[in-house]
């Protein structure tokens, strides 16, 4: 039987010098969206079910992997999965669309996700997820732009292994022909093929293509591939996302099978895969541009267009690439206590504080050698010792770790004294 106090699987536990690393990553993140000029939202962490559950949804997601629960009123309410449905019920919910809004309207959010999947290496069952997304403009330079700020952002921490895989799924009248051609090339198999793709066959048969149980099945080696079926428009609209992304310098490869896991999607798809030694992939950024998701929640006919970025594969990688590295905690003074002078030593410890140190003190009464170790773990740059004579003469003892020297100030002098040495 499993033991109840412990985190449940597919869940994990953030801590010690782990913090620093997810500190660092949402900072340049933040940098980086502020460059680009979107702007923070965070929405609820679970949404009423329909908000994620649209009809004939064939995504795994929304068929298999949803933490969905009733609560007290009888309401069907769902974690949320990702991030950009409940971005676009927020946007629609209080009108952003509004006279004043300047399109495209620029969002991003970081935040916990849930998907009840297999547990691996990157991949929880809580997850965290940052995302941007775009509304109330359709523009292949927008699209490229995209691309570019998910881009500039791995590279910010270090990555350099990135690459761009990007498809087009073309517009409606695309896509409906190149369903016809994909039911036409799978009817034959259907027999031979997954419980998934039979159900996909019907929902939406593009989904097939990102089947993992089939995907070494000969018929994926001869499907048709969707750019066969792009009308004029369509065809021109992803020939500009190319040349735009020429013109910013970003590598790219057209991968024709990539269609993405969600069933939103229109026109541009991508995703970032870095390639290791052996070849294998895995997303660490994707998305696409979307027609239909505000018009389904009452917010008229706007685009939009975004990408989603798991955090806890993004930080693996980045450490793994050496962009980014746990930092040493230090703080700038421990003070230690001889004799009763414990509040004494508490109000220095306090006033360092009130002066933007990073200050430390005993709590418990413990001998000199206790308290010097005790500094030794924090990394404390300067010790202020506070003895029973300090008290009465209204001065401390303050030691530099570095160069060893030691000497006697003024308890006023203390917060002066301290800055001085750390150099702050």
């Amino acid at each position: 039987m499993a033991n109840k106090f412990q985190m449940p699987r597919g869940t994990q536990d953030i801590m010690g010098e782990d913090v620093s690393l997810w500190l660092q990553v949402e900072d340049i993140i933040r940098k980086e969206c502020e460059k680009y000029g979107y702007q923070e939202i965070r929405t609820p962490v679970f949404e009423h079910t329909e908000v994620f559950k649209f009809q004939n949804d064939s995504s795994d997601m929304v068929t298999k992997e949803m933490y969905t629960f009733t609560d007290s009123g009888e309401r069907s309410l769902t974690l949320r999965p990702e991030g950009t449905k409940g971005i676009v019920r927020a946007f629609v919910e209080h009108k952003m669309y509004g006279n004043t809004a300047e399109f495209p309207y620029k969002l991003f959010y970081m935040g916990p996700m849930f998907r009840y999947e297999r547990p691996q290496k990157g991949r929880y069952r809580q997850f965290h997820q940052f995302g941007v997304e775009a509304i109330g403009a359709k523009s292949p330079l927008l699209d490229a732009e995209t691309i570019a700020l998910g881009y500039d952002i791995t590279r910010k921490m270090g990555i350099k292994s990135v690459q761009i895989l990007i498809n087009t799924l073309g517009d409606d009248e695309s896509r409906d022909r190149y369903r016809t051609a994909l039911k036409d090339h799978f009817r034959p198999y259907l027999p031979e093929l997954c419980e998934d793709c039979r159900r996909r066959f019907e929902m939406n048969p593009l989904r097939i293509l990102d089947c993992k149980v089939d995907r070494e099945h000969p018929s994926f080696a001869s499907a048709p591939v969707s750019q066969d079926y792009l009308n004029d428009s369509s065809r021109e609209y992803f020939d500009r996302v190319l040349k735009a992304l020429d013109d910013l310098g970003i590598p790219y490869v057209i991968d024709n099978r990539l269609v993405r896991g969600l069933d939103y999607y229109s026109n541009t798809v991508f995703e970032a895969v870095p390639v290791d030694a052996q070849g294998q992939q895995a997303a660490v950024f994707a998305g696409g541009q979307y027609d239909g998701l505000v018009e389904h929640y009452g917010g008229g006919q706007l685009p939009g267009v975004g990408f989603g970025m798991g955090l806890e594969r993004m930080i693996s990688l980045a450490r793994e690439e050496g962009g980014i590295a746990p930092e040493v905690r230090e703080t700038d003074a421990y003070v230690i206590s001889m004799g009763n002078v414990g509040s004494y030593a508490l109000k220095a410890t306090q006033m360092l504080r009130d002066e933007g140190l990073k200050a430390e003190t005993d709590y418990q009464g413990r001998s000199l050698k206790a308290q010097f170790k005790a500094s030794d773990r924090v990394r404390a740059k300067v010790l202020v010792i506070i003895g029973e004579d300090e008290y009465k003469n209204n001065q401390v003892v303050i030691k530099n770790t570095e160069s060893k020297e030691q000497f006697t100030a003024d308890f006023d002098k203390l917060v002066e004294t301290v800055k001085g040495i750390v150099g702050k």
